[in-house]
């Protein structure tokens, strides 16, 4: 039996790098006009001057000497990232096509392998898409229907806050599985109970997954997968957890509704399901399992992550200003009274509005952005980007961009009132991303925000428990949620 040296085989590796390094290297220095960038190390790139925990705060400062479109290596590989709104839009926008694919990265092939709607690709992608917005719409986005079961859900919501009798409690499951219920709803017509262990298990795998995949560690895997396959480590328990996800998506919400009557579709996935059945040549291609589970894991983590994340902060900074909170319940009491919120409220109330606009801007949820891909070699803003390039527009440096936000560090609801105190939008207001690639749940989160967050404030005041400091910095994970923390909400009547 012949044995290696564990040395032997490092060094192997080590060379091996170096050479890619080189090629690679040669590789991109062949390609004219590329976007300029810090010169990079062999083997490591850049990574040696980017903050791998918070890698957007990096990308905004080197901005400032390289421009608004550079370069940075990570590993063996360059990245084009975007800085600022007028660049951000003009990809997403002006150059929609060419900046519409997703990057095949090593940790999101091996969790998505390219199913469901949010890293898909091509036309796989397109029709997903496709249907995914019809049937939101089928099942409530953006009507009456739809804003009823989030009044609904508020009042759970309220009974379960009130529960707590003025007590300080951490409202980090209760909210995410409130807004969890709203897309269940459409995913399977029916809402689960807040201390229900289903609805607790796949919080508990989304938010694990969501909070890991801000570590460095998976940050090196994506760079070095075949280095950093057969390590111990975080990236481990990301594919774990997938793995998981999967087989409680397939037993709870895709083996149950196998007994499908096409005539009575009730839900997102019975009419998935019905489109298997349709004997098309799309049916086979697009309408399998595979892509059932994985559009079912982007719609349920995509929205309760971001809705529920953004609720938090609003309660967070309400309290940190409860001069703001105060104004806002003043406005409720003027407009709405003791009646259930309405969407319709919102254009009476354009004090809350900016409040909740100025939240989503100052939490900042996805910061990086979920990175895009070039479809086609394309020439933009005076460089040349060759097709297949990982291209990352940094949200957060629109979101701050003080070319249009006066006070872009601090939370000032200002930003979106005019000198008479109306609701002023501002184009650089994207939490949402631009494009073809944005949100498609955006409407349905604008919804559940307003009815959520106004109903909370009609019905409790939120203080911070006794001696508290309220800490305004962002936990570490892929999105920007608040630190743990616990709240007290005071019921107003």
């Amino acid at each position: 039996m012949i044995t290696i040296d564990p040395i032997t085989i490092l060094l192997s590796v080590v060379i091996i790098l170096f050479l890619a390094t080189v090629f690679n290297n040669r590789k991109q220095d062949n390609c004219k006009n590329f976007p300029p960038g810090p010169t990079p190390l062999p083997i490591i790139g850049n990574m040696h001057i980017i903050d791998l925990s918070k890698p957007h705060n990096t990308f905004i400062e080197l901005a400032k000497k390289y421009g608004s479109v550079f370069s940075v290596k990570l590993g063996l590989e360059k990245m084009v990232i975007l800085c600022g709104y007028d660049t951000v839009k003009d990809a997403l926008i002006n150059h929609a096509d060419a900046f519409s694919e997703r990057p095949d990265s090593p940790i999101i092939s091996k969790t998505s392998r390219g199913n469901g709607i949010i890293f898909a690709h091509g036309e796989n992608w397109k029709v997903m898409r496709r249907f995914t917005l019809s049937t939101l719409r089928d099942y409530g986005m953006g009507k009456k229907s739809i804003e009823n079961k989030i009044n609904d859900e508020c009042e759970s919501l309220i009974q379960t806050f009130r529960s707590y009798k003025g007590k300080p409690f951490n409202n980090l499951t209760i909210i995410n599985a409130a807004v969890a219920n709203i897309i269940v709803s459409i995913l399977l017509g029916h809402r689960f109970e807040y201390g229900d262990p289903n609805i607790l298990r796949l919080m508990s795998l989304i938010n694990e997954n969501i909070r890991i995949l801000g570590k460095p560690m998976v940050r090196l895997y994506n760079s070095y997968p075949s280095l950093i396959d057969w390590l111990p480590g975080s990236h481990r328990k990301v594919f774990e957890n997938s793995n998981k996800m999967r087989e409680f998506i397939i037993e709870k919400f895709i083996k149950q509704e196998k007994e499908l009557d096409i005539n009575d579709q009730r839900n997102l996935i019975e009419s998935f399901l019905a489109k298997q059945q349709e004997g098309k040549e799309e049916s086979t291609l697009y309408f399998h399992d595979n892509n059932l589970v994985g559009l079912v894991n982007n719609l349920f983590a995509a929205g309760m992550e971001t809705t529920s994340t953004t609720l938090r902060w609003g309660l967070l900074l309400m309290m940190k200003y409860p001069e703001i909170q105060k104004k806002v319940q003043n406005e409720i009491e003027s407009v709405i009274g003791s009646a259930q919120p309405q969407t319709e409220n919102r254009k009476q109330m354009p004090y809350t509005d900016a409040v909740i606009h100025e939240i989503q801007r100052f939490g900042d949820i996805v910061p990086g952005n979920v990175p895009h891909a070039t479809s086609q070699d394309v020439t933009f803003r005076g460089y040349f980007i060759p097709k297949d390039t990982v291209v990352l527009p940094v949200l957060s440096s629109v979101l701050r961009d003080k070319a249009y936000f006066e006070k872009a560090e601090e939370f000032y609801p200002e930003h979106f009132l005019d000198s008479e105190g109306h609701f002023k939008k501002i184009e650089a207001f994207i939490p949402f991303s631009l494009g073809k690639r944005s949100c498609a749940g955006e409407n349905l989160a604008k919804t559940e925000l307003f009815v959520f967050f106004t109903t909370l404030l009609q019905n409790f005041t939120f203080q911070a428990p006794p001696g508290a400091k309220l800490d305004l910095t962002p936990a570490l994970g892929i999105t920007n949620a608040p630190l743990p923390h616990e709240i007290c909400a005071i019921p107003r009547s």
